[in-house]
């Protein structure tokens, strides 16, 4: 078997063991958010920060709700990780933007962090603020789900087919959930390009 075959087969496998019944899940929760008036702030770190912009503009624009993701201002983002430190550039950008219980917290994560093992600790700050004010809190990791899969209201937990390929199945399928999530009869507000054009 190739390796492109192998890729390709542990794909297929992952979407026969992602829960679907999580996702309605998730979807019950934001079009919650979006109807009490609440925001939605996308974190992520890495790659998955580049997924988190992305589904920015799937919310805003397909699901018709109010978001954001700390990553997208990259002045602040290293202003405050070169004045205050990396573990606190979340949390302190959540503090400016006033995060209340209207509001969500949506994870991207391959690990879900982990405050012991220091691995995005900047996740797990962001989280337990969160959790003091009452936000919903939802997330689509990988492995175990980390400190996210902990304190989330609903977690999507991206299944793990081959420890080898933990964080390009992880990363791949944030995407095919968030997709899944906008296009969902229950979020989605407005039509997609191309499927409006007959």
């Amino acid at each position: 078997m190739t390796y492109s075959e192998q890729h390709l087969r542990e794909t297929a496998d992952v979407v026969t063991k992602l829960d679907p019944g999580l996702c309605e899940k998730a979807v019950a929760l934001l079009a919650e958010v979006r109807s009490r008036g609440g925001r939605l702030f996308i974190l992520g770190v890495g790659g998955s920060a580049a997924n988190a912009s992305h589904a920015v503009n799937d919310f805003r624009k397909i699901a018709g709700m109010e978001c954001y993701a700390p990553t997208d201002n990259v002045s602040e983002l290293t202003a405050r990780t070169n004045d205050e430190g990396w573990t606190t550039v979340f949390v302190e950008w959540l503090k400016g933007s006033r995060l209340n219980a209207k509001d969500a917290l949506l994870v991207f994560s391959v690990g879900g962090g982990n405050a012991e093992k220091n691995v995005s600790p900047n996740l797990v700050t962001a989280l337990q603020l969160a959790k003091e004010r009452g936000s919903t809190i939802l997330g689509i990791v990988g492995r175990d789900g980390g400190y996210t899969a902990q304190v989330a209201d609903v977690c999507i937990i991206i299944p793990t087919v081959n420890p080898m390929n933990t964080t390009p199945h992880a990363e791949a399928f944030q995407a095919v959930v968030w997709h899944l999530l906008v296009s969902h009869p229950a979020l989605k507000t407005a039509q997609t390009k191309w499927e409006s054009t007959k």
